[in-house]
């Protein structure tokens, strides 16, 4: 394990004794936003399972021997993973990673049919979105949208829905513009694509 280390050219510490009990392990440490460091994904050599479910393979030689089993642990605690994970963006995940992509807000009644339309539009491609219906004003809808750090928000009104278009806010900036419903799925999903 320690030549693979160097054969990477990685930087490493050796902590003696701290082992497993099944063999020796790379941990793998992630910084936090706050500079801690919290163990998250291992590579480990484990040499207790091979021998309690008595695992065996037939080398070059004819001869049986036990296998040394490696885990991979991509993430760690999951748990401990997304924490560091949203302490990192401070709660303003990216695009990419946000549980709703996009908010939809329909002005009146007579638009949430194309606003229906708009949201399948979305999620046909995969875009993560919700569609707020709450009898609010346009403004405390935008503010809430910015206080659950949703990406973007569209507009849809009389205009837009007669046009096919939507009109686009940026979590953190003015309004977009208006454009077509078509541009702006493509725009999203290049967003997304560039940052997976």
């Amino acid at each position: 394990m320690k030549n693979a280390l160097q054969e990477k050219g990685l930087k490493y510490d050796i902590n003696e004794g701290d082992g497993a009990f099944y063999g020796p392990k790379i941990d793998i440490k992630l910084k936090d936003a706050l500079k801690r460091t919290w163990q998250c994904a291992t590579i480990q050599c484990d040499f207790a399972l091979p021998k309690r479910f008595n695992l065996a393979y037939i080398d070059d030689a004819g001869k049986e021997k036990q296998p040394i089993m490696l885990h991979r642990v991509l993430l760690g605690s999951l748990e401990r993973f997304i924490g560091a994970l949203i302490e990192q963006y401070k709660g303003e995940l990216p695009l990419w990673l946000s549980p709703t992509q996009v908010l939809i807000i329909p002005l009146k009644e007579t638009v949430q049919a194309y606003a229906q339309e708009v949201k399948s539009k979305l999620e046909s491609q995969d875009i993560r979105v919700e569609m707020d219906l709450h009898n609010e004003t346009l403004n405390k809808k935008i503010r809430n949208a910015e206080i659950n750090k949703i990406p973007y928000c569209l507009i849809l009104g009389d205009r837009e829905a007669a046009q096919g278009m939507v009109s686009v806010r940026k979590k953190g900036s003015q309004d977009q513009g208006v454009v077509a419903l078509e541009e702006f799925v493509g725009n999203i999903i290049n967003q997304i694509r560039e940052h997976k």
